[in-house]
Parts: structure tokens; C-alpha cells; sequence
């Protein structure tokens, strides 16, 4: 069964207290997570072939991959949303199962209200105690209201506060409904269902996407802290190091399980070519010796017998599969004909936009500060802090509102705008 908020739209958190699309199979005392001969195609491309991995509870899992090899097929059969043509899904029977969708209705709600939606089991006590109540039923009442307890409803939304605080919500925006809120914000507010909502399995496609900085280790800490079983999708490889213990690669239509985080599994799957290449090498020594000796003594009485033998160790002998490591990508920057320094200097500058009316919105004020040739430089700020609006004074695209902005002569600028 199901159960979803009472406004509930396609962008939702879905909360699977028991699927049974499911495989069930797995004993209260064996709850563990297995792939077992799992064969899956989407059309006429094979994504998985007879591909077997074990999961165990409380395991942090990052699921990696190359683009189009089945993460997110993975993430739909652990939904129950898709079916494998061959083999079984070996699944702990009452899991809870928590995922972030990717779109968000624009609905009037809330955004404190929405993400308490996340926690479809205490919505649905809050529905059957209000329908108790208009049946003026003391004993269901009495029931119900020891069940909100267990389900921690008194502190609820205390508890939305601080996760919408760490997502980078301003106390004022909290009020504000879902449908006012661009795209990359709806996106957090369906990240805050899906931590809102009692889960014994927590599935996350990109969750770093649309996130600051402070917001994402906000988020890592708290899936440090998260006590079920989590199966992450993500490129960020910083954030796969700091949150999981396990590495499940799709490669060659197989799931391999690398126990560590990442940066372990790069370090193991690097010692594994290395091994294949070296064992595939030796194979064909061995293969051309064998072929040698047949072709010298197959015609001879004396060595037929030899010869014969050496053609069936030939014929059993199984191709052994190179291991590919992923297209190193490279890139450099041109070095540039010249290198001013220092390459610009603010002087008191007030940064911001003017208004359709004349009047200017100033975002930034006091801004004294010089680009040295060579630097790598970090801008760090909370969301609204002013980085667009100063990368964009810094970029030429915006005029100072006041102060003075020396560009040394013969900069040229790259600029790279966040849409």
C-alpha cells in the first residue's frame, strides 16, 4: 500500500510503508537488500545481464555508472516501479521506502506544510483523528492520539524548521506557499519531504543538484547521521566520499560491489585492470603456445595424442574480458598573450541593478579589493548574499552603482553565467 499526503501531486515524496510489486522474499531476520540474476531491458538495449549484488541494512551506498548503463532502471525496480525480465528482487518485507521526485506541483501550501507531508504517517493519523473526532469516537481518539505520539507529532514541526533552516530557508520563507518558489527551490522543498519522511530505505538521484555549498554539507551530515539504508546517485565525487561506506558500479551490464567510499573504489577498480590486463596477457602466452604445439605435431602419430589433448584445453579455455577504465576527459585553458597585474582593482564600489522606475536595488556596498594575476580565488556566501550580482560587476555586466572599478588594460574576461 501507498500512502501519499491529501495533496498529493506528481512532484511528491512517495513513502512506501509495503509495495507489492515487490519481490518479497527476504525473513525479518535476514533484511538485506539482493540482486540475483537480475536481467533488465529497455527496448531493445540490455542494461543489466544476469547481474547478482547483496546490500546490507544500514549500508551507505553510492550507485555509479556511465550515463545510459541503468541508475535510475536500479533506482525504479528498488521503487517497485519496474520489473526485471529475469531474476529476482530479494526485498525486507515492512521497508519504508523514501525518493525524491523530480518535479513539484505549484501548489498554495505551505513550505513548512509540504515538507511535513513528507511524513505520510503522521498526516494520515492527523486524517483518521479528525475523522474520530467528527464521530465523537473517545476510544479511536485515545488510540490515535498515543500513536501521534509515537510518531513524534509534537515536535514535527520544530523538526521541518530545522531541516528547511539546513536547506537554506529563511525563517519568513517557511510560510511562503510551494508555487512561489522557482524551480531549484522546489527541488529543495521535495529533498525535505523525502528526510521528513520515516524511511528504512532512502533512495537519492543528484541530491546535491540546486544546493550551496552550505546546504550540501548541511545534507551530508545529516545522511551521516541517517539510520536506514541509503542508496545515493550523484557526481559530486567529494560528497560520495564524505556520505558512503559502499561503491555498487554498473559496468558491462553487472553490478560490482567495492566496499569504501569513492576514492577507495577509483583505487581498487584501478588495481582490478591492471590485474585483468595482466591475466589476459598471460592467457594469450598460454593460448599461443598451445596453438604452437598443435600446429607442429598434429600430423604426427607420436604426438597425436598430445596434440588432441591440447585441443581441448584450447576449446575450454574462456575468453577472458579486458576491464575498461572510463575515457580520461582533459581540458586546459589557452594561456593568455599577456598577464596584467594586478587584473582589476574596486575601490569603495557599490554593486547592484537599476530598476525599470530609475531607482537602484543595491545588493553589495563597501567593496575594496584587487585580482592578482595567477589566483584561484573562492566566492563563498549564503544564497541572496550578492556572489551573482558581484561575479556579474566583476564580469562588466553590471555597471558599479558608485566607487570605481579599474579594469587593467588588455584583460580579456571569460564569463560563465549560473543559467
Amino acid at each position: 500500500m501507498v500512502h501519499g499526503s491529501k495533496n498529493a501531486g506528481a512532484g511528491d515524496v512517495i513513502c512506501v510503508e509495503c509495495a507489492p510489486s515487490f519481490v518479497w522474499l527476504s525473513s525479518p531476520q535476514n533484511p538485506m537488500i539482493r540482486f540475483s540474476q537480475i536481467t533488465l531491458r529497455r527496448g531493445v538495449k540490455v542494461l543489466l545481464e544476469n547481474a547478482d549484488v547483496s546490500l546490507n541494512p544500514g549500508d551507505k551506498i553510492g550507485l555509479i555508472g556511465a550515463n545510459g548503463t541503468g541508475k535510475s532502471s536500479v533506482f525504479a525496480m528498488l521503487r517497485g516501479e519496474l520489473h526485471a525480465d529475469q531474476g529476482e528482487v530479494d526485498f525486507p518485507q515492512r521497508w519504508r521506502v523514501a525518493h525524491v521526485a523530480q518535479e513539484t506541483p505549484p501548489l498554495e501550501r505551505s513550505a513548512i506544510d509540504y515538507a511535513i507531508d513528507g511524513d505520510t504517517t503522521l498526516r494520515k493519523l492527523e486524517a483518521d483523528l479528525a475523522e474520530a473526532e467528527a464521530a465523537d469516537d473517545g476510544e479511536r481518539i485515545g488510540s490515535i492520539y498515543a500513536d501521534l505520539t509515537d510518531a513524534d507529532a509534537w515536535t514535527v514541526r520544530s523538526r521541518a524548521e530545522r531541516l528547511l533552516h539546513g536547506l537554506g530557508f529563511s525563517h519568513d520563507q517557511m510560510e511562503n506557499s510551494v508555487s512561489s518558489f522557482s524551480g531549484g527551490w522546489r527541488m529543495r522543498l521535495n529533498l525535505a519531504q523525502a528526510l521528513m519522511c520515516p524511511s528504512d530505505l532512502l533512495l537519492l538521484d543528484e541530491p546535491t543538484n540546486h544546493l550551496d555549498l552550505d546546504a550540501i554539507l548541511w545534507v551530508e551530515e545529516w545522511l551521516k547521521k541517517y539510520q536506514g539504508t541509503l542508496v545515493i546517485v550523484s557526481h559530486d565525487r567529494d560528497f560520495l566520499d564524505g556520505v558512503v561506506n559502499v561503491i555498487v558500479h554498473i559496468d558491462n551490464q553487472k553490478l560490482k560491489r567495492y566496499a569504501g567510499h569513492y576514492s577507495d573504489f577509483e583505487r581498487q577498480r584501478a588495481a582490478a585492470v591492471v590485474l585483468a590486463a595482466g591475466m589476459i596477457e598471460k592467457q594469450q602466452r598460454e593460448r599461443a603456445h598451445l596453438e604452437s604445439f598443435i600446429n607442429r605435431f598434429k600430423a604426427q602419430a607420436s604426438k597425436a595424442r598430445q596434440a588432441q589433448s591440447r585441443m581441448k584445453m584450447l576449446a575450454k579455455m574462456e575468453d577472458l574480458a579486458p576491464l575498461h577504465v572510463s575515457a580520461s576527459f582533459q581540458f586546459e585553458f589557452r594561456e593568455p598573450l599577456r598577464a596584467p597585474d594586478p587584473l582589476l582593482v574596486m575601490d569603495n564600489v557599490s554593486a547592484g541593478y537599476k530598476l525599470e522606475d530609475g531607482t537602484e536595488k543595491k545588493v553589495l556596498s563597501g567593496i575594496k579589493f584587487s585580482l592578482q594575476s595567477g589566483q584561484r580565488y573562492g566566492l563563498l556566501g549564503i544564497n541572496g548574499a550578492g556572489k551573482s550580482t558581484l561575479i556579474k560587476t566583476i564580469a562588466g555586466e553590471l555597471a558599479p552603482l558608485s566607487g570605481t572599478a579599474n579594469f587593467n588594460k588588455g584583460l580579456a574576461i571569460g564569463y560563465f553565467a549560473q543559467h
